[in-house]
């Protein structure tokens, strides 16, 4: 039996909607001699990501441990604290191909969300990128508590957007996150670029 097409659509933000320049990190780490790839390393150790991405420590304090955890470059903690700093004034760049189809569903009747593991500066980011108010929720894992691919997460984030789980299409591109969401009784696709889109627009109900 096929299933009925989507009617509402949740969007991961981080490596989906909002994509990260290597080189920017890159070059952070050879102006200030740290070793290639170090501030990534540290900022996702899960013992250091999971707290701040369900509201038990802020982003700033996130950001701190990581300067605190860094193989002191020349210049010590300082120089650290000044490397993670300028590594976070960069902010991603939005895929404009996948804002185009957000705005395209939306307008088409679907209900759209935003559905991401974030720190609390989910809201200030959205505002730089100039995506404040591009959604109909937005769905945070620091707000909630609890961070996909947990069923509750995807409960929740069926309820923002009024939406009973099978007719809700999520898309993200972690197959882990995917395979949570389908666990829960979403319909979910793993996200690989705008190729995608056909399927998508395929998908949903408009």
């Amino acid at each position: 039996m096929s299933r009925e097409r989507a009617t509402a659509l949740l969007v991961d933000f981080d490596g989906v909607l909002r994509r990260w320049d290597p080189a920017v990190a890159a070059g952070v780490e050879q102006r200030y001699g740290l070793a290639g790839g170090v501030l990534l390393e540290i900022a996702m150790q899960w013992g250091r990501l999971q707290p701040v991405l369900t509201g038990q420590v802020s982003h700033a304090d996130w950001m701190t441990s990581v300067a605190d955890a860094l193989t002191e470059p020349a210049g010590g903690a300082e120089r650290a604290r000044a490397a993670v700093e300028e590594w976070q004034s960069y902010r991603g760049e939005v895929d404009n191909d996948l804002l185009d189809f957000v705005r395209e569903a939306r307008a088409g009747g679907i209900r759209v969300g935003l559905a991401t593991n974030a720190t609390d500066r989910l809201e200030e980011d959205l505002a730089v990128l100039d995506l404040a108010g591009e959604f109909d929720a937005v769905v945070s894992s620091y707000r909630l508590g609890v961070n996909k691919p947990a069923k509750e997460y995807f409960q929740a984030a069926c309820q923002a957007v009024a939406t009973p789980p099978d007719r809700v299409l999520f898309i993200d591109d972690e197959d882990w996150s995917v395979r949570g969401a389908r666990a829960a009784g979403l319909s979910a696709h793993r996200w690989t670029g705008p190729g995608d889109l056909r399927y998508l627009r395929a998908a949903l109900a408009y």
